[in-house]
């Protein structure tokens, strides 16, 4: 879909929102219910809280069949959550962490007041969750750990006074999607409540692998959590929950989107797509084969038609996690206690050439554990001073390991043919090696007057052998494993208050205070083995052939870290009116620093030249492993009104933040993403929400974002394949970013919801539903190639459902993406394509297309 064809729909929208508005002025009779929230650790309305959040009910989720995070992001306007091959992205206001399991998330996740800092756990599905909170921009205070671009805050649905429950099943065929949700909760004794909630969803996928002729990807997921609630005096109470969950996936909804001839100077290459490459029969030279590639013809399937071409790939995730929450009323002080153990982990093999044919793969796993504790004293409201104060610590542990795997013959002879086409130059040999392969390292004067001559001529001719050793390259890298281990150990303590004055009745002045002091270790090691035996290989050839094709070299490295910082907030209210409330925030917030877990390389410059021959050229890389924190100063100002005698609400943001020292993982246009800190950035846009009863039975929501991203300061971007680089380090090509936008960056992006209600009998209940969700275009690119420019587009969501109100039964019909749009939600280049085989191309993570289900709820009261 077009951006003009885009902004013309999403005008046609508002002209129709306008009419019932003005219908609805004279019309309107109902009053909106409140909404709570707790975005300031107080429940508190809405409408009075000083900052741009987003709230969605657990109701809206089910109903919507939002499951994760990744769903979340339509209902929500510069909230953007995305997996990758080897990663999790997700941002707010186009500020994320980007790809590394080093990283902890610049936009803090936060489950029942416990950190959910690391990015494979967006990954997990939703569960009979209250509500979901997105605080928009810097969250330093209240939200301390790192959310530096805001905070998505969980809130567990608690058992209550009342024994109920509900068993949901959701089926949809085209995906062959099944979901089962059941809750019971009520009072297991006068003073504790239970809440048992299970999830079951399993989903065949939406993309179909050629290769293994197979649907993908295959989702199994199951959660348990139970929640007990003591209300041990009047003044005390303790929530005690457990939970654990498992959430596998076989295969990706990732396939090959673009495949462009190669340009390479090797004649068995040039002209051929990657695909076409690899799916070869056979290269010759004279009479001797030099490599034979067979792989599966699903290869050829270059384009993007939700057809992949893979071998398989997995993800496999374990989690658990115990939270005590304990309250305790002294006089009219709240002094909360919340202590967090939290742990999982992941098994996962990426198919990291994104094709059928056998090339390479990746295989990582990651374990992760973490202890918390937090205290807060929070003071009762009302009087002319009011504070939350609190004290925070954190202790976690990480470790990470991961390889490629090079496990056919597949490369290797590729490699061995441009080693022959390039005279050797991946990994040359003296003229003669008696321990070389029967072609290896043969010249014409070591063949003359023997029987081999004749057989030989026709390669001195081409001035092949003469070269070098045939072959070399592949030869050393036939069953290749690039072993790496990470480790990651974090202390974090930190003291906040935030006090407000109420200045008169109508003003109120908020300051806040956080200092944090962090201790980090780390360390990082790679080196080359052979995966057949698990040996470690020796030095020699190998680390020439490794740099010049992976950009990896051998390492062991290891450093601590420990500092602190002291974040400010100011923030000033005024209620203009009864329905009026305006606000203005300067805050300044910091991410720490830490250790990269993905670099191929060490951050110095170490120059690798082959062994045999080190007067050819050298081949330098730089890697990275140590950056530094980042710091993110930002404005905000904002107003929260409601209109129409209580019928409708708007509220409305503008902001301006500066990154400096921003924090990027750089693909480095191999294989490894080095990390560093970029230089500076800002963004600046407008939020609005809001929403309206437009009759007694019809309720309209919306919320729209426009959004401005500028890179102010970042010379070492990586180029997209084909751009000339503006500058040179030691042999690495680097991009000037400055004057460009980030990933993801929409000039706009916001969603429409209108909700029909009616009594069509005495107990039955009709009740149609439409989401509008659009976004202008955005660059699904890291390296923001043009090509990879996603339209704008709109997409629809409906749900009509008939429920009996006394009986407790509901049918409903879900239809997501009703109009079948086309979207992808990431892409990057297709590894080892171009940078050794001349052919550039892309692939892509491809959202779902068009799906209708049924839904079927029972609840008991």
């Amino acid at each position: 879909m077009t951006l003009k064809r885009t902004i013309s729909d999403f005008r046609l929208s508002a002209l129709a929102a306008g009419l019932l508005l003005c219908s609805a002025h004279s019309q309107a009779a109902a009053v909106l219910e409140e909404v709570i929230v707790t975005a300031t650790l107080r429940a508190e309305s809405l409408q009075d809280v000083p900052v741009s959040v987003n709230a969605v009910s657990g109701e809206k989720m089910m109903e919507a069949g939002i499951s994760k995070v990744e769903d979340l992001q339509a209902y929500v306007p510069n909230l953007t959550m995305s997996e990758t091959g080897i990663g999790t992205n997700i941002y707010i206001r186009g500020i994320g962490s980007g790809i590394n399991p080093g990283f902890e998330q610049s936009v803090g996740m936060y489950f029942d007041g416990v950190s959910y800092g690391r990015a494979q756990l967006t990954r997990a599905p939703f569960l009979d969750l209250a509500r979901v909170e997105v605080l928009r921009g810097p969250q330093n205070i209240l939200f301390g750990k790192n959310s530096i671009a805001g905070a998505l805050s969980l809130i567990s649905a608690r058992p209550g006074q009342e024994f109920e429950g509900l068993v949901s099943g959701t089926f949809e065929a085209e995906t062959n999607e099944r979901v089962l949700d059941f809750v019971v909760s009520g009072p297991l004794t006068d003073n504790i409540g239970g809440r048992l909630a299970i999830r079951k969803r399993e989903i065949d996928g939406h993309m179909e692998n050629l290769t293994l002729n197979r649907d993908e990807p295959q989702r199994d997921e199951q959660t348990i959590r139970a929640m007990f609630v003591w209300d041990a005096t009047a003044d005390l109470t303790a929530a005690l929950k457990f939970e654990v969950g498992q959430f596998d996936v076989n295969g990706r909804q990732i396939e090959i989107i673009n495949d462009q001839a190669s340009t390479s100077d090797t004649a068995a290459f040039n002209g051929r797509t990657y695909g076409q490459i690899l799916d070869f029969t056979e290269i010759n030279v004279g009479p001797v084969n030099l490599v034979t590639v067979d792989a599966d013809s699903s290869v050829l399937n270059n384009f993007q038609d939700y057809k992949r071409s893979s071998n398989g790939d997995y993800s496999y995730n374990d989690t658990h996690n115990v939270t005590l929450n304990v309250d305790y009323v002294w006089g009219d002080h709240t002094f909360t206690f919340i202590t967090g153990v939290l742990g999982y982990k992941t098994s996962e093999l990426c198919d990291c050439d994104f094709t059928g044919a056998s090339v390479f793969s990746v295989a990582a796993e990651e374990e992760y554990n973490q202890f918390s504790q937090e205290f807060r004293w929070v003071s009762p409201v009302g009087e002319t001073f009011e504070f939350i104060a609190g004290a925070f610590f954190q202790h976690s542990e990480l470790d990470f390991f991961d390889s490629i795997r090079v496990e056919s013959d597949i490369l290797p002879q590729l490699l061995n043919a441009a080693d022959i086409q390039e005279g050797g130059a991946r990994g040359e040999r003296p003229p003669f090696d008696a321990t070389g392969g029967p072609f290896d390292n043969v010249t014409q004067a070591q063949v003359a007057g023997t029987p081999l001559a004749a057989l030989f001529q026709p390669l001195f001719d081409a001035g092949v052998l003469e070269l070098g050793g045939i072959g070399d390259a592949g030869d050393e890298i036939v069953n290749l494993g690039t072993p790496r281990d990470f480790s990651s150990t974090t202390d974090l303590i930190s003291g906040f208050v935030q006090a407000t004055w109420n200045v008169t009745d109508l003003t109120r002045a908020t300051l806040g205070l956080r200092y944090s002091y962090e201790e980090k270790e780390g360390s990082r090691s790679l080196s080359f083995s052979d995966i057949t035996t698990g040996e470690i290989r020796a030095e020699g050839e190998i680390d020439t052939v490794v740099a010049k094709n992976f950009s990896a070299e051998r390492h062991n490295l290891s450093g601590s870290r420990k500092g602190g910082n002291l974040a400010p907030s100011l923030n000033i209210q005024h209620d203009w009116s009864d329905d009026v409330m305006m606000y203005a925030t300067a805050s300044i917030g910091y991410k720490s620093g830490g250790y990269d877990a993905r670099s191929n390389a060490s951050p110095e410059a170490n120059v690798i030249r082959p062994l045999q021959n080190p007067d050819s050229d050298p081949i330098v890389l730089v890697g990275s492993f140590e950056y530094d924190e980042e710091q993110a100063t930002s404005l905000e100002a904002g107003a929260k009104t409601t209109l129409l005698d209580g019928a409708a609400e708007l509220n409305i943001a503008a902001f301006y933040t500066q990154y400096d020292d921003l924090q990027v993982s750089i693909f480095d246009g191999t294989l490894g993403f080095n990390v560093g800190n970029a230089g500076a950035a800002t963004t600046m846009g407008i939020e609005l929400d809001g929403r309206m009863a437009l009759t007694e039975n019809l309720m309209m929501t919306g919320a729209l974002a426009f959004l401005d991203f500028e890179f102010t300061d970042f010379e070492n971007g990586q180029c997209y394949q084909g751009q000339t680089p503006d500058y040179i380090v030691e042999g690495n090509p680097f991009c000037d970013y400055k004057g460009k936008t980030n990933q993801y960056v929409a000039d706009y992006s916001g969603n429409m919801t209108f909700v029909y209600t009616t009594m069509v009998s005495k107990d039955l209940e009709f009740r149609g539903g439409a989401d509008f969700v659009f976004t202008g275009a955005y660059n699904s690119s890291q390296n923001l190639d043009p090509s990879q420019e996603q339209d704008a587009y709109i997409k629809t969501n409906l749900r009509f459902s008939l429920a009996d109100v006394t009986a407790g039964w509901e049918a409903a019909l879900l239809v997501k993406n009703a109009t079948d749009e086309t979207t992808i939600s990431y892409s990057n280049d297709t590894p080892l394509a171009n940078s050794i085989f001349g052919a550039a191309g892309h692939y892509g993570f491809v959202e779902a297309p068009r799906t209708i289900a049924l839904q079927a709820t029972y609840r008991w009261y």
